[in-house]
């Protein structure tokens, strides 16, 4: 599952905060979104004694992705101002997941700002750590192992006693012995082979030997045999596939891209006075 930080600069005409409550944003998981917006307010500045209107449409547009406001863990400000005459300030700001025990604050780093005038934001995120599987066992359609594996579980089933099943106890253990049937002779049979982006479905025993063949002679006739059997091999597990969406799945639509759900040209609305025309009224 994927996660997004949205990082929002909205200048002094709020721009920014402006376009995201007019325009629909389809952006799931929003994990955080915080920046400089801009706004004054004794919301999170205590030291100013007014609120602002612009703040509202902060919260609604932060309520929209499930997020609500970070206190910091040293409040403090965090614009610095150079003039003498005028005082620091709070505009940058964090919205978290809310309900979240894992982000539920923040914290300012005013000594880290050097020549910036923002101190910056910082958040802990925890990540879970996550085994990425790199290799599986498989038996490939039509293969040799797959023969075996097949006629190694016939055997295994009709020598199952099925005779006398006259409770769940009984019935239990004959699911449980038919599992551990096929169980054994999957492993009997299946081969560790490593994922990657080069790993083909269609790839047979029958390519392998093919290639083999040539790297162990590098003959011209042994290359164009092994050409010869890639191309019939893909050609023949390509044609069962397209079988098996035309008539088992009845999907034929999915073998024609253009049918299905295609990525929309970008367009800009047109504004006035800087706000959007996003209705006949408007216009």
């Amino acid at each position: 599952m994927c996660f997004f930080i949205l990082n929002i600069y909205s200048d002094s005409s709020y721009t920014a905060l402006k376009y995201l409550k007019d325009t629909k944003v389809n952006i799931g998981n929003v994990l955080i979104i915080t920046g400089d917006f801009n706004i004054r307010d004794h919301l999170w500045d205590l030291l100013f004694p007014h609120h602002s209107t612009i703040s509202d449409d902060l919260f609604i547009i932060a309520d929209s992705f499930n997020l609500s406001l970070s206190n910091p863990t040293n409040p403090c400000p965090t614009r610095y101002s150079d003039m003498l005459r005028e005082v620091n300030s709070i505009l940058d700001l964090m919205f978290l997941c809310s309900g979240s025990p894992e982000l539920d604050s923040h914290c300012i780093l005013p000594e880290n700002r050097l020549s910036s005038d923002h101190a910056p934001l910082t958040i802990k995120i925890l990540i879970i750590e996550e085994v990425i599987q790199s290799s599986k066992f498989t038996i490939l359609p039509k293969s040799d192992q797959e023969k075996v594996f097949i006629e190694e579980v016939i055997l295994n089933f009709k020598s199952l006693n099925t005779n006398n099943i006259d409770d769940d106890i009984k019935l239990d253990f004959v699911i449980k012995w038919i599992g551990c049937i096929i169980d054994h002779a999957w492993k009997n049979n299946a081969k560790k082979s490593r994922i990657s982006k080069y790993s083909k479905q269609w790839w047979p025993d029958e390519c392998s030997r093919a290639l083999n063949n040539y790297r162990n002679s590098r003959s011209l006739e042994n290359w164009k045999n092994f050409k010869r059997v890639v191309k019939n091999v893909k050609r023949s597990y390509f044609n069962e596939k397209i079988q098996e969406i035309a008539n088992k799945r009845k999907g034929s639509w999915e073998l024609t891209y253009w049918i299905n759900r295609q990525k929309l040209p970008a367009t800009e609305a047109i504004k006035h006075n800087g706000q959007p025309c996003l209705s006949p009224e408007r216009l």
